[in-house]
């Protein structure tokens, strides 16, 4: 049935009364487990003394956030907006030339912060991925990428490149890997791109721009090296309607959404509570459900805002950067599933679509699938914990697509076109419920740990069985069909513009 079946108002009215009540029960139980512990000596290292004039401790668990908006902010600010205000002036004086500052900028940035001998990895790697290129043959391009993503991956290979880099600073693992990894990735398009063309191939110093592009390059988003170079090549550079007001709007909603996680972390320890198993134990399956998912929405979150800032300045470069992931709130398909757009389209673009095709076909869904989750792995660095989540992410990505083509038979597909379109969405945000628990529960154990998911798993549907399982499930029915409701309002909204866009 079409995404466009309507459920009576009231019946969403009573969907969206449910959730509300379930999260607020389930974040007061949060909130009581958060106060309780504040001065628990298993959570000293993870909570710290916070703004003085909230007279409470806050949760300092993820370092990464602390960093960039701590000790890290001055600098980072600094050269973001040196950055922005380089960039202005180039765009207004010699635009035709502005990629080329935007690459001096980066490497001057690059090499003030990680030092020369880290620019000297850098750029080895890209001439040698370079020159791989110049042989315009596709699967020497996957081989030599993927082996020099594994350099910085796999032990010992990682160590020693990074030992090379001297000096110590809080981030200076983080950015060596991010930079270098994301790096990798930017060859690879370029060198994909290049063994497309028909005639030629670029120029290492159109690789240089692409990669040293300073936005981008310690933290991504991956830009493909066609649409990079399509976009920063552009001469005539003009403001869409309202553009500047939108960005604008993005930056102080980003500049709110720092504030508002720092506040929240005030208040509600969500990172540091499942560190010690035994208290969490003793939370109730409505908090620790709670606390599973508030964990990966948190994670959106500081995905959404990372990416966020970096795209505001990418677009006043004059750039459309790959959006910020999609909420986690609204994710009920695995096929919809990514933290890092970016990366997501890169997937896609060379390996998943690549192979997949269209994606009808089970046994190309299995290979492209299996092969995209094996990269993935390398990308994110193999380990225990990364293989069992690319394992069961894979199974799920799959597993779908063997119950949509199931339900597609000629009896259960005659049985739905005898249904009205609200039963059949009704019974379609049934399925998508045990779909939602199944991708926080797949996707907790890589922001948590193993053992958390287990015992989140062994809560819910085991011990938890049939009250509480039962119970969890019927709220995320409620919470899917809101999702839908709003996939049906999209949906006549783009319609709507599509007729318009024919009129005219």
């Amino acid at each position: 049935m079409g995404v466009k079946a309507m459920l009576p108002s009231y019946e969403l009215g009573f969907y969206a009364l449910v959730v509300t009540c379930a999260v607020l029960y389930s974040g007061s139980g949060i909130f009581e487990a958060s106060r309780d512990s504040m001065n628990r000596k298993a959570f000293r290292d993870g909570i710290k003394p916070g703004w003085h004039y909230f007279g409470r401790k806050m949760d300092v668990a993820d370092f990464e956030w602390v960093m960039w908006f701590t000790s890290f902010r001055n600098v980072i600010i600094f050269a973001l907006s040196g950055h922005v205000l380089f960039g202005k002036i180039c765009s207004m004086t010699v635009p035709q030339h502005r990629a080329v500052m935007y690459m001096i900028y980066g490497v001057l940035a690059v090499l003030g912060s990680m030092g020369p001998v880290y620019l000297m990895i850098i750029l080895s790697h890209c001439l040698v991925l370079y020159s791989v290129a110049l042989a315009k043959q596709k699967w020497l391009c996957y081989v030599a990428g993927l082996c020099s993503l594994a350099s910085f991956k796999v032990e010992p290979f990682g160590s020693w490149q990074s030992g090379f880099v001297t000096g110590a600073f809080d981030l200076q693992d983080v950015l060596f890997y991010g930079g270098c990894t994301f790096t990798i990735m930017r060859c690879m398009s370029f060198a994909l791109e290049s063994s497309k063309k028909e005639e030629g191939i670029y120029s290492i110093f159109d690789l240089l721009k692409y990669n040293f592009y300073l936005p981008f390059f310690f933290f991504g988003p991956v830009m493909t090296f066609d649409q990079f170079h399509a976009q920063v090549s552009t001469r005539e550079l003009r403001r869409k309607d309202d553009e500047m007001k939108n960005i604008r709007v993005n930056a102080l909603l980003h500049a709110g959404a720092i504030v508002a996680v720092d506040i929240f972390f005030h208040f509600f320890y969500i990172l540091t509570l499942p560190s010690d198993l035994k208290f969490v134990n003793r939370l109730s399956d409505w908090s620790l459900a709670g606390l599973a998912y508030s964990n990966l929405v948190y994670d959106w979150v500081k995905a959404a805002v990372m990416f966020g800032v970096i795209n505001t300045i990418a677009r006043l470069d004059h750039l459309d950067p790959p959006q910020p992931p999609k909420c986690i709130t609204m994710l009920y398909i695995f096929a919809e599933t990514h933290f890092d757009r970016g990366i997501n389209d890169w997937l896609c673009k060379y390996v998943y679509d690549h192979i997949g095709e269209n994606h009808d076909n089970i046994l190309k869904e299995l290979v492209a699938s299996i092969t995209t989750f094996a990269i993935t792995t390398l990308w994110l660095g193999p380990c225990e914990v990364v293989y069992i989540w690319s394992l069961v992410n894979c199974f799920g990505l799959n597993f779908e697509l063997w119950v949509q083509k199931f339900f597609q038979l000629g009896p259960f597909a005659r049985l739905e076109a005898k249904l009205s379109g609200a039963m059949s969405r009704r019974i379609r945000a049934a399925f998508g419920a045990v779909n939602f628990w199944a991708i926080v529960l797949y996707n907790i154990l890589a922001l948590n740990s193993l053992e958390f998911a287990l015992l989140v798993t062994k809560r819910l549907l085991v011990m938890g069985f049939p009250v509480s399982t039962l119970s969890i499930w019927f709220i995320t029915y409620c919470g899917v069909q809101l999702i839908k409701e709003r996939e049906r309002i999209l949906a006549i909204e783009e319609e709507e513009k599509g007729d318009k866009a024919k009129v005219e």
